[in-house]
């Protein structure tokens, strides 16, 4: 019986030994600091009766995760503001500038090694301001959408590791020139990010 008992007990040892090691722990946050590049698709829709494409641009982001419980987190995602190039084909250029912040609910794998995947859903709220063309007055009105992201962690330290993450984010707005609807603006990014996270 003593025997049967000690051999148990090793056997669980063992398997404890062998066990994930929790990526994250319930309380813990965390806080990123990086570079994004906001990518709009190739097709955006047709604006003033012209085919429109919006440039991509590159930002300062910055994120901050809460976990609420073992390897799940709430994280938000914020970054300095993004301008956009737009061509109108047939009509004209324009600019615009807008903040995409995404509020996230993110599963972190729990892995022994140092490379540590996650993936996440939640929902966007991007706000448009400072447009700008020679066209007259254009407006375009904020979006709400859903988003959806991958990423990997790449363990550098006890509490630091470096962070590649792609997010698709769904934004499409209403664009309004001089007053009068001319269409919708689909945005709808990959965003693809790299950035230092550290763990508190």
């Amino acid at each position: 019986m003593k025997q049967t008992a000690a051999t148990l007990a090793l056997t669980l040892a063992a398997a404890l030994s062998a066990a994930p090691a929790l990526a994250q722990s319930q309380g813990d946050w965390t806080f990123g600091i990086g570079v994004a590049n906001v990518n709009p698709k190739s097709d955006n829709g047709t604006l003033a009766g012209g085919a429109t494409t919006i440039d991509d641009d590159t930002q300062l982001s910055l994120t901050a995760e809460y976990f609420i419980r073992d390897n799940l987190g709430i994280e938000l995602l914020a970054a300095t503001p993004f301008e956009h190039a737009i061509t109108i084909a047939g009509v004209g250029g324009a600019t615009t500038k807008h903040l995409p912040p995404t509020l996230s609910l993110v599963y972190h794998l729990p892995t022994q090694g140092k490379i540590k995947p996650f993936f996440g859903a939640g929902l966007n709220f991007t706000t448009f301001f400072e447009e700008s063309t020679a066209l007259g007055n254009l407006k375009l009105e904020d979006s709400w959408g859903l988003a959806a992201s991958a990423g990997v962690d790449y363990q550098v330290s006890d509490k630091g590791a470096v962070r590649l993450n792609v997010r698709y984010i769904d934004i499409d707005s209403d664009a309004y020139l001089d007053g009068t609807y001319i269409g919708t603006a689909e945005i709808d990014p990959i965003v693809t990010s790299i950035s230092y996270v550290h763990r508190f």
